[in-house]
């Protein structure tokens, strides 16, 4: 649920650094084992996606940039900044020094980062200015697919350094050029296209065998009761008794499947998913590279070795240039991780001077290769990774001195396990979810029968991020046109429904712990709208006609029974055909379906905040003809598996935030899924004014105008009906009175000031002796 397509930071943990000099603490043998949900052991500053894998590789690192308990930027932090927050001043120290220039007659900004010269990783290497070349020359290579989106930014140079021409900043493929591109590509047996189709036939026979045990073979895959056999390779298996699970009928069936498509994708998307357009987007993408590929080919630009406006300024210092201004761009370009080139690289590989930057460039297999086990300057250093348990050592060269607990493990534990957990000192620390029932099950454990007491202590901040519903446009439309109007009344046939459900199911839920929230941006932002705001308004309160759906005073079940009608005003104007007599739908339109899918990540058990909103939907939509699947998986990896293959309708999950409420990442339209860029966009909204909003927004320094244009995309995100805004939830994190010296605890933690800020002064109760 709270998978994070991780946009730069991992806030809670590292980006702060408190107070205090160097010292030489005193050392507890005694390990810290804090209960955590379930790894994916991508524990790697560069390549870490989930928000359990980014606190885990976060606590080996530290960033060059520094914030303090409000989300603010220390500028000055090797000596120092003091701060107050809630009456009281703290003194913040970090790494490096950040300074922020705009030149508005050049219209170009410097980013300047002076670091520490005592700053070592965690084996005694020294950090210096050429770890932080590695690092951003990582992030900016063409075959760089982690979550950061560094090259987004318009750094002088980048785009000429991605595609290796000196030419490439000039040059562009104009929407007219595209458009002429794909209409002779009609009846065109381009490679390119060719190359396209057998990746899709290929991703798409992995799929197939994941599926079944290594036993197993592909024929039992017949279609029954749990699965329609919709895969293409499934449907050849159960046509051809001939067929098995073997590697040569693979192959056959491989050359078999691309001998009947070729380059055809039309027909492809058509017996994919039923639709013609289904890989509109991806061809056009492609069309496009080939596009500007030849106008590269063709202008008399040089091979390029380096990016323009990164710059070595000395053995401590790195400046990297930007044209224009960019509000956001602080936190990606000032706060990356600064990872050890002589480990994730080859110093026989680096060679400033001469173009060389610690690994071959377009070939990150090195870097890779170490995703498993993460090195860094940061409090404590990774041993192992081993039974479900991560396990660290205090690193004695940390910066800011080694941790007073010299032993750290993060141990996997279920959610319905971590108070207990710790209430009967299987662990000592943990964060599970704030539910109504969580907290009364917290008050069992203490004699005063609050949350904090002789057993437990609590500790709860509004959660940097926000609950939602999700639908993918581009597997849920009408005739394949994801933007049509027909299309976003179709999605809101459903978001209309899904949300007058969520006060109940909340409530149910969280109880005072969360709030229902009807914008998707999270509540602790500056950006997010205000009930006392004039234009705010429920999310999905208005009728296909732009109507109020409610009246004030309306009971629930009246507000129930107004919202199923205004779904059938939707779904009618969607193109469904309608039954007055039985007062049910009898047929969906062209490329629509009758029965959609929903994932809900809730351990097979409903154990998740929105199931009850999926749930009461399911029977209201059942109602009048419209069938909601809910599929609650075991295991939650099958919904992000299905979201990576794009095959997925609706979902339930969580988003992580950063300081800044960037949109770039989870909402451009180059970032949906298969088009070359972060695919963090799931919903596949594609929408060119959005697109300019989140530019235009970017690139302003008036908050207040920002947060206007971040309130029209807003608008624009709601329209399209690709996300319904669920709730803002507290982040609950739990101690043990009788284990942890709970004085010992960073003081007045707050949504951007972590419990780990400070875990280098935490100490665990000492035994009498």
């Amino acid at each position: 649920m709270k998978r994070v397509l991780a946009l730069v930071l991992s806030l809670g943990m590292i980006v702060s650094l408190a107070a205090g000099c160097k010292r030489e603490p005193k050392v507890q043998l005694t390990p810290l084992v804090v209960g955590y949900a379930e790894f994916s052991g991508k524990f790697s500053p560069f390549f870490a996606t989930t928000a359990y894998d980014q606190d885990a590789q976060s606590l080996t690192q530290v960033s060059l940039l520094t914030t303090d308990r409000t989300g603010g930027i220390i500028y000055n932090a090797i000596k120092g900044e003091k701060s107050n927050y809630n009456g009281k001043d703290y003194t913040y120290t970090g790494v490096a020094d950040i300074k922020v220039d705009y030149d508005e007659a050049a219209d170009i900004t410097k980013y300047n980062m002076k670091i520490r010269k005592d700053v070592k990783f965690s084996d005694g290497q020294v950090m210096d200015a050429d770890d932080i070349i590695f690092t951003y020359y990582v992030l900016s290579d063409p075959s760089y697919t982690g979550s950061s989106s560094l090259y987004s930014y318009d750094i002088v140079g980048m785009k000429n350094y991605r595609l290796n021409n000196s030419k490439a900043e000039e040059l562009a493929v104009t929407a007219e050029e595209l458009d002429a591109a794909l209409e002779n590509l009609e009846g065109e047996s381009l490679e390119f296209v060719e190359g396209f189709v057998s990746g899709i036939l290929t991703d798409e026979l992995d799929w197939v065998k994941s599926l079944y045990d290594a036993d197993d073979t592909y024929k039992k895959y017949s279609g029954g009761e749990e699965m329609e056999p919709k895969d293409l390779y499934a449907l050849f298996y159960s046509l051809d008794a001939e067929y098995d699970s073997t590697a040569d009928a693979e192959e056959q069936v491989l050359a078999t499947v691309l001998e009947q498509y070729g380059p055809d994708w039309k027909s492809l998307g058509k017996g994919y998913a039923g639709d013609e357009a289904y890989f509109a987007d991806d061809i056009k993408g492609g069309v496009g590279d080939i596009l500007l590929q030849e106008k590269l080919d063709a202008s008399d630009g040089v091979e390029v070795n380096n990016i323009e406006g990164i710059k070595k300024i000395s053995q401590t210092e790195v400046e990297v240039t930007v044209r224009g201004f960019s509000a956001p761009a602080v936190y990606s370009i000032c706060g990356i991780q600064v990872a050890p080139m002589h480990y994730y690289g080859n110093e026989a590989e680096y060679d400033y001077a001469n173009n060389k930057f610690g690994f071959t460039r377009g070939d990150l297999t090195g870097v890779d290769a170490k995703t498993g086990a993460p090195m860094g300057a940061g409090p404590y250093k990774f041993v192992k990774y081993e039974n479900k348990v991560v396990y660290y050592e205090a690193n004695e060269n940390y910066f800011k001195g080694r941790p007073i607990i010299k032993f750290l493990q993060l141990k996997e534990t279920t959610d319905a396990e971590m108070i207990a957990g710790v209430g009967t000192g299987v662990i000592d620390a943990a964060n599970p979810s704030g539910s109504v029932a969580k907290f009364a099950e917290l008050k069992t454990y203490n004699d005063n029968g609050e949350t904090t007491g002789n057993v437990i202590t609590t500790s709860s901040v509004d959660n940097l991020g926000y609950g939602y519903i999700g639908i993918n446009s581009r597997n849920v439309n009408v005739g394949g046109d994801q933007k049509s109007d027909a299309s976003k009344n179709l999605r809101k046939g459903f978001a209309t429904v899904y949300a007058v459900y969520r006060d109940s199911a909340i409530d149910s839920y969280y109880g005072e712990a969360a709030s229902v929230i009807n914008y998707p941006i999270s509540n602790t932002s500056w950006a997010a709208p205000q009930q006392a705001d004039p234009d705010y308004e429920v999310a999905f309160s208005r009728d296909v006609e732009g109507n109020p759906i409610y009246t004030d005073g309306m009971t629930p079940d009246q507000k129930y029974a107004a919202a199923i009608d205004a779904a059938i005003g939707f779904f009618k104007a969607a193109g469904y055909t309608y039954d007055e007599g039985t007062k049910k739908f009898t047929a969906a339109p062209d490329g629509a379906k009758m029965e959609y899918e929903v994932i809900v990540p809730g351990g097979g058990t409903g154990d998740h905040p929105a199931f009850a909103i999926l749930a009461d939907t399911r029977a209201a939509l059942e109602t009048i003809g419209i069938t909601l699947k809910i599929n609650d998986p075991a295991d939650a990896n099958v919904l992000w598996n299905t979201m990576d293959a794009d095959d997925h309708e609706m979902w339930t999950a969580a988003w992580g935030a950063t300081i800044d409420p960037d949109m770039y990442q989870v909402y451009h339209s180059s970032n949906g899924k298969g088009l070359g860029g972060t695919e963090s966009n799931n919903y596949n909204i594609a929408d060119e004014v959005l697109d300019q909003l989140i530019i235009d927004a970017r690139e302003s320094a008036d908050q207040a105008f920002r947060k206007a244009t971040y309130k029209s995309a807003l608008d624009i995100i709601i329209d399209w009906a690709v996300e319904i805004p669920t709730y803002q939830r507290q982040n609950l994190v739990i101690f043990s009175t009788q284990r942890i010296n709970v004085d010992t605890i960073t003081p007045d933690i707050t949504t951007y000031w972590g419990w780990m800020n400070d875990i280098e002064l935490l100490e665990m109760v000492e035994a009498a002796s």
